[in-house]
């Protein structure tokens, strides 16, 4: 239930989201993409400064981003964009990945997800659910359609840990949970330097790194 509550708020908040940004000047969106760069600077070095291992975050992305180029997982979310009318590829995958990125990395989603798998306590989810949904409204002013399509990654992600929670639960301890939240912020700051067109980084291709992390912090422990 804690997954679909979350999932139905990034949705209505999209929902409601696309319309105001369809209306806005250009210049208007220029602001809020601004702030929201700042806003995903500040985001980005919060999360990733509190790595337990930074080497394991360095080699975590370096894997995970060969992977994703491999895989071209960046291109493969911008042809979604194809699927629908006026939209632009490249802020289609923009929003996709930093809202995705952004609803689904964190300790509140482990925690939540966990928690909700093993004891059936949604209190925390639903807590995100409305953090998200308000967000959400914001986003997808600015980037559309893709922060509607990141629904479909938060339902797949969190509802992965809810139903995996009593073999995933090793996740919450501090070592797994601070160096999967440092590659999550890692890949928030390549977007936010993408938002202010400093670079152009393919910031999707890292997704496959929050996959890569857990695996190393576990070989570390083993040994």
């Amino acid at each position: 239930m804690g997954v679909l509550v979350n999932t139905v708020a990034v949705i209505l908040g999209s929902l409601l989201g696309i319309p105001i940004g369809s209306k806005l000047p250009e210049k208007y969106k220029n602001v809020l993409f601004l702030s929201i760069g700042a806003i995903t600077t500040f985001l980005g070095l919060k999360m990733g400064l509190g790595a337990d291992n930074f080497l394991v975050v360095l080699i975590s992305l370096a894997i995970g981003g060969l992977l994703g180029e491999w895989w071209k997982i960046e291109e493969r979310i911008t042809s979604l964009a194809d699927r629908f009318s006026k939209t632009d590829e490249t802020t289609f995958a923009s929003g996709f990945v930093f809202a995705t990125v952004l609803f689904t990395i964190g300790p509140m989603t482990i925690l939540g997800c966990v928690n909700s798998g093993l004891t059936g306590d949604n209190q925390l989810l639903y807590v995100k659910s409305t953090m998200d949904g308000i967000s959400s409204i914001i986003l997808a002013s600015v980037y559309g359609k893709g922060v509607l399509m990141s629904a479909i990654g938060v339902y797949l992600i969190e509802g992965s840990l809810v139903s995996l929670s009593s073999v995933l639960h090793f996740l919450t301890l501090p070592t797994y949970i601070n160096d999967f939240t440092s590659v999550g912020g890692a890949i928030l700051l390549m977007i936010a330097i993408k938002l202010f067109n400093l670079r152009e980084i393919k910031a999707g291709n890292f997704l496959p790194a929050l996959v890569v992390v857990p695996f190393l912090d576990l070989i570390k422990i083993s040994f």
